[in-house]
Parts: structure tokens; C-alpha cells; sequence
């Protein structure tokens, strides 16, 4: 049998997503992760479970931790062939001249981020996040009612504004941490990135309450201070979010590769693998010998 985390191609591939004209490149061992995942079927290293990605749904999605040792990255991931969904939140600052009218649609707005203060410690002269310029992700659950699955990503080292890689729509699109899935709602939701992040990965068609409903949306979190772009490391005033999404760019491209171009750990468990399929046809010729 393989190893549990040997990348190698499979039938469900990215490749059969839907096709974009526009966003980032995938590169290709990322998408060679995001096939492994998929084909893997289950997490073995579930650092919280028990949440949903619809409220009509099972709980079956998790916080995977199975290359948290390896890369120091943390997904979420569900059952079978699932990933998880993206839907769309509108929380954070408004302000008139970035809102289309399309978050209007939206049920649950709320005036602020759950990492506000944080983010006011910039002195930028912003008071919080705006979800119609800055493509952050939802990740994390916290809450106090009875029966509310928990998950906060700093209990693994994960820092509160810091860099998250998506890949959806068969690209790649950088945001950041900016905040969690509170226990407002019946279910501890997973899948959530905000109106303008969603935009960048499916159009315009997107609205607060229309984002998309599809289980193969992967969103990869980075541990450590070094995922943290901070006050200076991405331009926060931008009033566009293509403008902020490119700001953040090299460093989002540093972080993945320590799947990418840093994944050592993927060539040795290939070369282990190789080596050891090999010793086992050898002894087999052996016997015919």
C-alpha cells in the first residue's frame, strides 16, 4: 500500500473543475496536494470534527492536521471525495464606496471581524476589515452553546490575520485569517470567505446570499508569525481587491512552498515507497528463478 501522503495523479483531478480565464496559476504540486486530499477520502489526523458544511447537511467535515508535522499547514477537509463549500460573509467595515449593493442579499451581516482589534493595531486609520475589499476566510468555530463543535486555529499556532491559500475554481487566490464561524446559527458551519474572496474565485454572480454550493473548495492555513503579512506587508488601503490580493502575493507564494518547492518530505516517502515496491519485485522474480 502507499504511503499515506505520497502525491501521486488521480481520477479526480482538478483538471475537471470548471475552467477560469483569469486568477493565479496553480502550481503543479499544489494541485497534486489538493488530488491527494481528495483521494485520501478521510483525514487520519482530525484536529476537530463534528462541523458542517451546510445546515442541511452531515457533520462529516473536519480541521485536518495530517501535514501539520510535514508542512506546517492545516485544511479542512470532509468525507468521501468532499472538501468543503464556500459560502459568503459580509461582516467587517462598511463603507460606501467599495459596497456594489451585492452583500445586501445577506442574513447574518455583521458590523465587525472577530479579529477587529487586531487589525485596528495597524493604525491605519481602518477600522476593520471590509469584506468587499479584502478576500479574507472564515476559519475557526467558537461559541459556548451545549453541542456547538469548537475549532480555533491558534491552538495549533495558526495567527490571527495571517495568510490563507485558496484554490478554487481550478486557481489559486491568497487571503487572510479575518475571522470565525461564530455559534449564532443551529450548526458549526465550515466553508466561509468573504464577498470579495468569493468574487475573485467565481464572479460576480456571487452575492451575501448566493456564494457556492460544490464540496471541492480547499482552504490551507499556514502556522507560524511568518504567515503574518502585518501592517506593512500588504496594502491594506487598497479600495480593490485584486490591488490588495496581488500585495500579498510573494509571500503567499513563500508559504506554499513549503508544499511545493520545499516538500522534501513528499520526495523521500516517494523514494522510500519506490525503493520498497521495488525489493518486494525483486524477491517475487526471485522466487521464479
Amino acid at each position: 500500500m502507499a504511503p499515506k501522503h505520497l502525491f501521486v495523479p488521480f481520477v479526480i483531478a482538478l483538471s475537471q473543475l470548471p475552467q477560469s480565464t483569469t486568477g493565479r496559476e496553480i502550481p503543479d504540486t499544489l494541485r497534486s496536494f489538493y488530488d491527494s486530499i481528495i483521494s485520501e477520502k478521510s483525514c487520519s489526523n482530525k484536529l476537530a470534527d463534528g462541523f458542517y458544511s451546510t445546515e442541511e447537511g452531515s457533520d462529516n467535515f473536519d480541521y485536518c492536521g495530517d501535514y501539520l508535522d510535514e508542512f506546517d499547514v492545516i485544511y479542512i477537509s470532509g468525507k468521501g471525495n468532499a472538501l468543503t463549500n464556500m459560502d459568503v460573509d459580509c461582516d467587517g467595515a462598511y463603507n460606501k464606496t467599495t459596497d456594489d449593493g451585492r452583500c445586501g442579499s445577506s442574513t447574518d451581516t455583521q458590523g465587525q471581524t472577530s479579529f477587529q482589534y487586531e487589525f485596528e493595531e495597524y493604525d491605519l486609520g481602518l477600522t476593520d476589515l471590509d469584506a468587499n475589499v479584502h478576500p479574507y476566510v472564515v476559519f475557526g468555530n467558537v461559541g459556548d452553546t451545549e453541542g456547538f463543535a469548537e475549532y480555533d486555529p491558534k491552538w495549533d499556532g495558526v495567527e490571527p490575520l495571517s495568510l490563507i491559500a485558496v484554490v478554487c475554481n481550478n486557481k489559486l487566490v491568497y487571503g487572510i485569517w479575518g475571522d470565525y464561524n461564530g455559534d449564532d446559527g443551529d450548526k458549526s458551519l465550515v466553508g466561509e470567505a468573504s464577498i470579495s474572496l468569493a468574487t475573485l474565485c467565481y464572479g460576480d454572480n456571487i452575492t451575501g446570499g448566493n456564494g457556492h454550493d460544490e464540496d471541492d473548495v480547499l482552504y490551507i492555513a499556514f502556522v507560524g508569525t511568518d504567515a503574518v503579512p502585518g501592517a506593512q506587508g500588504a496594502n491594506w488601503t487598497a479600495g480593490d481587491p485584486e490591488i490588495f490580493e496581488d500585495s500579498i502575493a510573494d509571500l503567499g507564494d513563500q508559504l506554499v512552498s513549503r508544499i511545493t518547492g520545499s516538500a522534501s518530505g513528499v520526495w523521500r516517502q516517494s523514494t522510500v515507497y519506490c525503493a520498497t515496491v521495488g525489493a518486494i519485485v525483486a524477491v517475487m522474480l526471485s522466487n521464479f528463478m
